[in-house]
């Protein structure tokens, strides 16, 4: 026991930090609240401007085609680069991380969203505006992958809330992007371009709270590895002037956890229906004869149902032994929307639009499932980067293929049977997933 306790605490003194100490950490403790509350800021701006730079492209889609001449192959191309982006920079931040800190990356990455945004309209160029996207893509990638790694670090004991309050304001933002660009283009003058470029100013908003926590260059000492590592010997080292966390190869290797891999396909799958959803949803309403501004306003009701389900399936989860059944509810509610919207869908767009916005709450889950199966904060981001990584990859032939099965078949009775078929495998990993399994007892246990 005792040689196991000093491997562990060994192991965990030389990764990523569980904690990003803040400025007068350990001082007096109304200045440790002021930089809590100013955490907790940081978050929520962060998940506000994690969905907008894709679904305020989803509304002007077809303005934007006009303006750049842009074929439709092309169109249903780009509906692929965000995940393509997410898992290429989503596998490099942990690497970042342990070079510069998760605080000063995440903050990087949204400077890297408000200067995408601001460039891309202004590009003139096809290939321009899709460079200029992957830069804000890729600052949403790598906070994708880094803030359940936050989260666990400085709420250890509010994993469930705490991943809620997050989701939830990431729902808000898609939602809110989704339905206010079209009124907010005509308010600015009419052009696309302005439209695309007021989120910008979002991303600025949400570098500010980052700052203080960059400024200070320290990665911290610990909370989260003696919260879920369940010892409180395990101390944080503060890293060398250098900034840099050596890798000695001690933690986890997720590909050597079935659960690792689960969560990864879960995640994949549940990404594939969100794209397809955020891409193709207004014109399967459209072509069933639905007024355009009313599907933009039913896409818009699908993602805002995400606002208070995202903050309140987290916190249930987290009070579950297994989370298996959630998956499966959510996965049911799919089916059935995908049933209505072959068989009536325009008479029941409103139900259809609220299941799947049901059905899309498996992405809160799955970030959920990313704090609960892994111990160490360096856990988490290995398993935030591998399952993040991997899923977006398996992602991103999903929305193309049914822009294919659409323009050959001439209907959307295809492409929504391959939506359901999808969504049978996506309930049976959801149910793996949701196993209370820890990632580090089995790649020890295949190691042995």
């Amino acid at each position: 026991m005792a040689s196991e306790e000093t491997l562990r605490t060994t192991s965990v003194s030389t990764r990523i930090p569980d904690r990003i100490e803040s400025p007068g950490a350990g001082g007096r403790p109304g200045t440790r609240a002021w930089t809590t509350r100013l955490m907790i800021l940081g978050i929520v701006l962060t998940a506000l401007n994690l969905r907008p730079a894709i679904t305020s492209l989803g509304a002007l889609l077809e303005e934007v085609r006009d303006g750049l001449g842009m074929s439709g192959s092309v169109a249903g191309l780009l509906t692929s680069v965000p995940p393509l982006c997410f898992a290429v920079f989503g596998s490099l931040a942990p690497r970042l991380a342990r070079r510069f800190g998760p605080a000063a990356v995440v903050c990087a990455g949204m400077v890297a969203i408000a200067t995408g945004l601001v460039v891309r309209p202004y590009t003139g160029t096809t290939a321009g505006f899709v460079a200029a996207s992957a830069l804000a893509l890729m600052g949403i990638a790598v906070s994708n992958v880094l803030m359940p790694v936050i989260v666990k670090s400085w709420f250890p004991d509010r994993v469930g809330s705490m991943t809620g309050l997050y989701s939830m304001a990431l729902a808000l933002g898609t939602s809110t992007a989704a339905a206010v660009t079209v009124p907010l283009t005509e308010a600015l003058g009419g052009t696309w371009q302005t439209g695309l470029t007021a989120w910008a100013t979002l991303a600025a908003v949400a570098v500010l709270p980052w700052l203080p926590f960059v400024r200070t260059g320290a990665r911290g000492t610990g909370g989260a590895g003696r919260a879920a590592g369940g010892s409180g010997s395990a101390r944080r080292e503060v890293p060398g002037e250098s900034g840099a966390v050596p890798d000695d190869g001690a933690a986890p290797r997720v590909t050597r956890s079935r659960t690792a891999w689960a969560l990864a396909v879960f995640f994949g799958l549940q990404a594939t229906a969100a794209y397809i959803t955020m891409g193709w949803m207004p014109q399967i309403f459209r072509d069933a004869g639905v007024p355009a501004d009313t599907a933009g306003v039913l896409l818009a009701v699908t993602m805002v149902m995400g606002v208070p389900l995202a903050f309140v399936i987290p916190r249930l989860a987290t009070r579950l032994p297994h989370q298996g059944p959630i998956a499966v509810a959510l996965g049911l509610c799919g089916l059935l929307s995908y049933a209505g919207l072959y068989l009536a869908p325009a008479g029941g767009a409103w139900v259809w639009a609220l299941l799947l916005g049901v059905s899309n709450c498996s992405f809160p889950l799955a970030l959920t499932l990313v704090g609960m199966r892994a111990r160490t904060g360096e856990g988490v981001a290995k398993l935030s980067a591998f399952a993040q990584s991997t899923g977006y990859l398996i992602s991103i032939p999903g929305p193309l293929l049914v822009g294919v099965l659409y323009q050959h078949s001439g209907g959307w009775g295809l492409p929504l049977a391959l939506m359901a078929a999808l969504m049978v495998p996506q309930i049976a990993v959801g149910a793996l997933a949701g196993r209370d399994r820890m990632i580090e007892d089995e790649t020890t246990a295949t190691a042995g």
